[in-house]
């Protein structure tokens, strides 16, 4: 593919992430006495409302699908942040755009960083800058870390709520752990040889990690505000074909169209699955929850590997 070509396929690809997922959150009822929480990402709403269940109000800024590295903050979001008792966020530079207005925003609310309770792993940006990986939902035992947190934090805002907050994030918990088991034994099906994982930008770091798979490589990097040059997607293309990986992966938050280029090049299969990396999935999807969402990658990555995929079953 001609350099000028892929060029123009990278811009038409990433510039428009910025203007996805606008669509304003819609505040819940204020007036019923109960604390009012903000999540930035999808994925902490969905832990935070698991654990506060019918005890908090509840406002996730961060549609299904939308990208937190690129979004744009509307007028909306200021007023929701004001309102906020409590606003729990990912933190390690995730959602750069919230956070800058989060600071902004004059309010009454604590801020919380979940993700940042987890000791980072460390990547190369870019010119060489080290910097914390923010994708640490990726473990498991890392979102147990993320429960724990959400359940002390509600605590202190509603502490009349202490045993429905201790019982929700028990129940949460006792799942994770075995979800947790359930996707290391899914990985270990996999040949050893084949167990190496190439996706659009660098996400699943603390996914290898904790199950035992190598990032053999990625089109771009932690964030998905970079964009791809020529020269990085034949870099790529030569080291899929170095590899020999039977499947490579596109994402749920980012355009597929340039990943199936580096697939087409390198003469390797995507996988029919894009995983979800940054947010769960649309409502009725298969990772419209934290759980379904990684039983959905797993699935996919098992399947698409050459492992044998077995349903999680957890028990109550």
């Amino acid at each position: 593919m001609k350099k000028t070509k892929i060029c123009r396929l990278c811009l038409g690809i990433f510039l428009p992430l910025a203007l996805f997922a606008c669509t304003p959150p819609e505040p819940q009822p204020q007036g019923n006495g109960k604390p009012q929480v903000v999540a930035t990402s999808t994925i902490i709403a969905d832990l935070a409302q698991e654990v506060g269940g019918e005890e908090i109000n509840l406002n996730g800024i961060l549609q299904p699908g939308a990208d937190p590295h690129v979004y744009e903050p509307v007028p909306a979001d200021s007023r929701v942040l004001e309102t906020a008792d409590l606003i729990l966020y990912n933190g390690y530079n995730l959602e750069p755009g919230l956070i800058k207005l989060m600071n902004a925003t004059g309010g009454k609310a604590r801020n919380l960083a979940v993700g940042e309770v987890v000791k980072p792993l460390k990547l190369e940006k870019s010119k060489g800058q080290i910097v914390p990986d923010p994708h640490v939902w990726g473990s498991a035992e890392n979102a147990i870390s993320m429960v724990n947190t959400i359940r002390d934090s509600l605590i202190e805002l509603s502490p009349e709520d202490k045993d429905k907050f201790n019982q929700n994030a028990a129940e949460l918990t006792k799942e994770l752990q075995q979800l947790n088991i359930w996707i290391k034994q899914q990985i270990q099906t996999i040949p050893p040889d084949k167990r190496k994982l190439i996706t659009t930008h660098d996400a699943f770091q603390y996914y290898a990690n904790a199950y035992g798979m190598e990032i053999s490589g990625t089109l771009i990097g932690i964030s998905t505000e970079e964009q791809p040059s020529a020269q990085t997607v034949k870099q790529l293309v030569d080291a899929i074909k170095k590899i020999g990986v039977p499947a490579i992966f596109a994402e749920t938050t980012i355009n597929p169209a340039l990943i199936k280029t580096v697939a087409q090049e390198a003469g390797v299969k995507l996988s029919p699955d894009p995983l979800y990396s940054d947010s769960i999935g649309a409502k009725g999807s298969a990772g419209d929850t934290y759980m379904k969402m990684m039983e959905a990658n797993t699935r996919s990555i098992v399947e698409a590997l050459g492992g044998r995929y077995t349903p999680f079953q957890p028990q109550k």
